[in-house]
């Protein structure tokens, strides 16, 4: 199996996006589509011996869509001036008809032209106008579907029946407007994603031969020297091998204050150098860099639907099959034609698929224009619900970067001959207290060797051998020491964190090491509490001395000498009562627990194991952002709530006076496209969120 991207044009509504979900699953040799509204894409994961690009294409243009062909690089859309001018203006006419009409149905005028146009000239007008509507509500016909268009067309069919061909006029043109909304009300929700796409490169200056040349971005590749100077933006993800420059990472992380990029520096793409000038080698590019991958996710956020989404998606299928219920009834119980003409164009069911998406791509831009990844409206809602806060220690409620701050001989070994051995076994750890140890023996002039062998023990420490003796450098599972040893009570009650060093089998001595708490943490843990969560507990390695005294400052609960396999445990036990876990890690370690969390939320800082492993991604190492997504999901959920009350309260009104006759099918035509302008103003206010 291999997944292929598939561009899609002219999607308006969800309607059109299950559409084209629907056909595409058909395929033999499709095993899953996910089709999304905001990207304008079919993800779709396939056997390419089974199915081929142009068998997509021709069965999206089947069903009334096109394929366009896909852009350089794939992920730049950028917006239309001209676009958004029509749009304007179209939405000027939209109210300036909508208001002669309504006028010119309360005045009867309508019925003053009807009376002077023979009805097959009216008939061959509406015919005229409405024919590619017809065409495509036969061909929905053919396939079995039935959309908001078959019912609006079996109403103007009826209005020309009864010799109302002004009234099936209106209806088709109205019918257009509706669509115009829908397009209109899609592409605002999409710009935010346009706007971000829109800060890619599409050249780069490389040097090949000794020459500068300027190329398309997608002809660099890896390991090329790209050339960046003052007021552009980086192209890739690579190295400064030359240069120094101030470049303003705000597409990356969302923070506008400048970072200093120089010789041995990581830069990224779409970032912008201000003042100076780089030489950098290309280490990812395209799809592949930060920025590409974060483009991406939020793209694809959309697939990840939440229950109030598939709740809603699913009531709209059922929605038209009512309404046609009521205009059955209407007809039944009044004979009167020209009120099942009105309950048949009243009904708005794309406005129900609209009002949860719309929402969530617009607050999904949004924060991710802020350096806050989310991956879908299913983590949303999932954080909106949230009761319980777990926190990781290292990296997250620290900075994770500890210093050595004592060295303790426990046998009369000098403390540079301990450091130097510490150095030496620790010297292929990853682990963050390992590069302490080493960082302070650089700091000291102690050289450190290379080990003869080299063990990790996870959630322990390490073994190594070291001049032939074995060394074991961790915790009390690994090395064990009395609690009540003078030196353990003492450094473990400043909060430090210790490393217990064993030679062949005997105590040796203990390096302490001390990791600051992020300085916003503290207002950040007072702001999620006031936000409602009343349960924010550490999970850590460090012994329950230590961990005290970190989570005590802060006030929150802490669980202390846990393995990695031990804080999945625990997220699943309070799962398993029935609460809402979010785990707040670095991405790293922690990965399995945030996985396994209903939200894991990253201070990944954009690393690739981060974007993997969590539900919703940090750019920068903020613990704002962490108060934040609490923030977001309250705000997103509430437009969410207000948009289907709104369009549910709407459409019983339109639906009720239709059914009694006392909206006229014009006016009931004029009206069906308000809900989607509704959704849009309120969803709006996701955009300009702060």
């Amino acid at each position: 199996m291999s997944t292929l991207e598939l561009p899609i044009g002219g999607m308006d509504c969800a309607a059109c996006a299950k559409k084209v979900q629907r056909a595409l699953k058909k395929l033999p040799g499709v095993e899953n589509v996910e089709v999304l509204l905001s990207a304008e894409k079919a993800v779709i994961d396939l056997d390419p011996k089974l199915v081929t690009r142009d068998t997509l294409r021709a069965t999206v243009e089947k069903v009334g869509f096109t394929v366009p062909q896909p852009q350089t690089p794939d992920y730049v859309k950028h917006g239309s001036d001209l676009q958004k001018k029509l749009f304007t203006l179209l939405g000027i006419l939209f109210g300036v008809i909508l208001l002669l009409v309504v006028i010119g149905e309360g005045l009867g005028l309508f019925d003053a032209i009807t009376d002077r146009v023979p009805l097959w000239l009216g008939t061959l007008v509406v015919v005229a106008f409405g024919a590619t509507i017809f065409i495509d509500v036969i061909k929905s016909a053919l396939r079995m579907e039935v959309t908001s268009h078959t019912l609006m067309s079996v109403g103007a069919v009826a209005a020309l029946v009864t010799g109302q061909w002004a009234t099936a006029a209106i209806v088709i043109f109205f019918m257009r407007v509706g669509v115009f909304a829908e397009r209109f009300t899609s592409e605002k929700a999409r710009q935010l994603l346009k706007e971000l796409t829109a800060l890619a490169p599409v050249r780069a200056r490389v040097v090949r031969d000794g020459e500068e040349i300027e190329v398309d971005i997608a002809q660099v590749g890896i390991g090329d020297i790209v050339l960046v100077r003052p007021g552009e933006r980086v192209p890739v993800d690579g190295v400064v091998v030359e240069g120094q420059a101030t470049l303003d990472q705000a597409a990356i992380t969302g923070e506008s204050m400048p970072v200093e990029a120089e010789v041995g520096s990581k830069v990224f793409a779409a970032t912008l150098a201000k003042l100076g000038h780089l030489k950098l080698r290309a280490e990812k590019v395209g799809r592949d860099t930060t920025f590409g991958r974060t483009v991406k996710l939020v793209e694809e956020a959309e697939a990840n639907r939440g229950d109030v989404q598939r709740l809603a998606d699913k009531f709209s299928g059922y929605y038209l099959p009512i309404v046609a219920g009521i205009a059955i009834l209407t007809y039944v119980l009044s004979g009167n034609v020209m009120a099942v003409v009105a309950v048949l164009v009243v009904a708005c069911s794309c406005s129900f698929a609209l009002a949860t998406p719309i929402a969530m791509m617009a607050s999904i831009g949004a924060a991710a224009k802020r350096g806050l990844l989310i991956k879908g409206g299913k983590y949303v809602e999932a954080i909106k619900s949230a009761d319980v806060v777990l926190v990781d220690k290292t990296g997250t409620l620290t900075t994770g970067k500890p210093n050595v701050t004592d060295i303790v001989s426990l046998d009369g070994t000098s403390e540079e001959t301990l450091l130097q051995i510490a150095a030496t076994a620790e010297r292929h750890s990853e682990h963050p207290l390992a590069e302490a140890v080493r960082l302070h023996a650089r700091d000291r002039s102690v050289r450190a060797r290379e080990p003869e062998r080299f063990e990790t023990l996870p959630g322990k420490g390490i073994r190594a051998v070291v001049d032939g003796k074995t060394v074991e450098i961790g915790n009390r599972r690994l090395v064990s020491i009395g609690e009540d040893h003078p030196e353990i009570a003492r450094l473990e009650g400043e909060g430090k964190t210790l490393l217990i060093m064993a030679i062949d089998g005997r105590l040796s001595g203990i390096l302490a090491a001390m990791d600051t708490v992020r300085p916003e943490v503290g207002t950040a843990i007072e702001e999620i509490r006031k936000l409602g969560i009343k349960r924010i507990e550490l999970l850590t390695g460090d012994n329950e001395r230590t961990a005290a005294a970190i989570a005590g400052p802060l006030g929150i609960g802490f669980q202390a000498n846990l393995l990695p396999e031990d804080k999945i445990r625990v997220v699943r036990e309070l799962q398993a009562k029935g609460h809402r876990v979010v785990m707040v890690g670095d991405g790293v370690n922690d990965a399995p627990a945030l996985a396994q969390a209903d939200v894991g939320i990253a201070m990944g800082g954009g690393t690739d194991v981060a974007m993997e492993a969590a539900h919703i991604v940090l750019m920068r190492e903020d613990w704002s952002l962490v108060a934040d997504c609490f923030r977001i999901a309250r705000r997103t959920m509430g437009v969410v709530k207000m948009n289907i009350a709104f369009t549910a309260l709407y459409n019983l009104a339109g639906l009720s006076l239709a059914a009694f006759g006392i909206i006229p099918p014009i006016l009931a035509a004029s009206l069906q496209a308000i809900p989607d302008i509704g959704i849009l103003a309120n969803s709006s206010r996701l955009i300009r969120q702060r």
